[in-house]
């Protein structure tokens, strides 16, 4: 008798805890929250962004509410960290107004974020049932246009987005999830026992992308970046490094009697310092395309540009990346500079962010977030941050902690 009680007393335990844990989870979205506000084109940040202390902006709302920046398939997530990139203070100038710019005034900027599903569509624009539940802590990086997810909450895109590991912070995740994303995918174009010279090596891609050639087999790295001790520490590890405002990395001795199969140019201008170097009669640091060395880059010569036309894309873009590639492959150029490859095309499909968010689980990536963050969100934080990814001379990821609640 007292064995057969124990057992049912065990039996209803288990199954109450059962039931309790079947509950789905669910969260009280308050119809007014926090979020950045810009009211403005412009860089002084201090006049045109700010962060309410109270919650004054309405929370958008799955299925009524369509994201700023355009895209399919969302959900609504409560934003817990998010990373800044060059394309969040090009559009807050208004240098490309006509092409990325916000639907109206005052906007919440941010693209890259962490945060935990509170609501998913009870079917998605494609058909089909969204494969996020709510309480998921996913990261998803922006699409189209960097919009909308500094804020407390924030609709997300669930095509560019993965749930985040247990042991990857929502900071980590934020900072990977579009930087070390664009890393992965020119990493993959790196072989086994290349010599690797990676321009920009400092910054957000380039910090991710030092640790990713290695993990690819490069049998060297080398980074260009100002900070160059930074580059040989953890956990970047280059090989060598050049603070290019006291040296020339195009007449490094050793590089010119050992030349680079690829150089990455991340950060800009390094095709027109090898024509320089070309013409002077210099040694290249880098194989020629006959000798299949490559030049792969993110960027235009001058990563700050404007563009309000067309014209101007094909101007900055088109024409100087087409008439390089076609004169490095079968033109005269072929035998003096490198096959020279635009290589920025993300895939709009979560298997990259996947692949990313697997290499940090494993330690086998770190998550570079700029010594000076991450930043808090607040008026002040927030102005900081854009102030400091507008220089162009971060190290590593501009991080913003928007809420730390689980």
């Amino acid at each position: 008798m007292i064995v057969s009680s124990i057992v049912l007393v065990i039996n209803i335990f288990f199954h109450i805890m059962t039931s309790i844990h079947a509950q789905p989870v669910s969260f009280q979205i308050p119809p007014k929250m926090r979020a950045a506000q810009c009211t403005d084109y412009g860089t002084n940040v201090e006049q045109i962004l700010s962060v309410p202390q109270e919650g004054t902006v309405d929370t958008p709302r799955l299925g009524i509410d369509k994201p700023p920046a355009a895209f399919k398939n969302e959900m609504l997530i409560k934003v817990q960290a998010v990373a800044l990139a060059p394309g969040d203070a090009r559009v807050m100038s208004g240098k490309t107004r006509e092409f990325q710019g916000p639907p109206s005034f005052p906007y919440t900027p941010g693209g890259d974020v962490c945060g935990i599903v509170v609501a998913v569509p009870e079917e998605t624009k494609k058909g089909g049932q969204c494969k996020f539940s709510v309480g998921d802590r996913v990261a998803a990086r922006f699409m189209n246009k960097p919009l909308g997810m500094l804020g407390e909450y924030a609709l997300c895109n669930t095509d560019v987005c993965d749930v985040v590991p247990q042991n990857v912070s929502s900071e980590d995740a934020a900072a990977l999830v579009s930087s070390a994303v664009v890393a992965l995918l020119i990493a993959d174009k790196i072989r086994e026992g290349d010599r690797v010279l990676i321009y920009g090596a400092g910054g957000g891609v380039g910090s991710h992308l030092c640790q990713m050639a290695r993990l690819q087999g490069a049998s060297y790295v080398a980074g260009v970046g100002r900070d160059s001790e930074r580059l040989m520490e953890a956990p970047l590890y280059c090989d060598y490094a050049v603070d290019y405002t006291k040296t020339d990395p195009f007449s490094v001795k050793e590089w010119c009697d050992d030349p680079f199969d690829v150089i990455i140019d991340l950060a800009g201008g390094a095709w027109p310092a090898l024509l320089q170097h070309r013409s002077s009669g210099h040694p290249s640091i880098v194989k020629s395309a006959k000798a299949k060395g490559r030049y792969l880059t993110t960027t235009p010569d001058n990563p700050v540009f404007e563009i309000h036309k067309m014209r101007d894309f094909f101007k900055i873009f088109l024409f100087p990346s087409l008439g390089r590639a076609i004169s490095s492959r079968i033109g005269l150029s072929r035998a003096s500079m490198p096959k020279y490859s635009y290589v920025l095309a993300l895939p709009e499909t979560s298997e990259a962010v996947t692949r990313t968010l697997a290499l940090a689980s494993e330690n086998k990536l770190i998550a570079c977030i700029d010594e000076q963050g991450p930043f808090p969100f607040t008026s002040d934080g927030v102005r900081r941050a854009f102030e400091l990814q507008a220089s162009y001379h971060t190290k590593g990821k501009v991080v913003i902690t928007v809420s730390s609640d689980k």
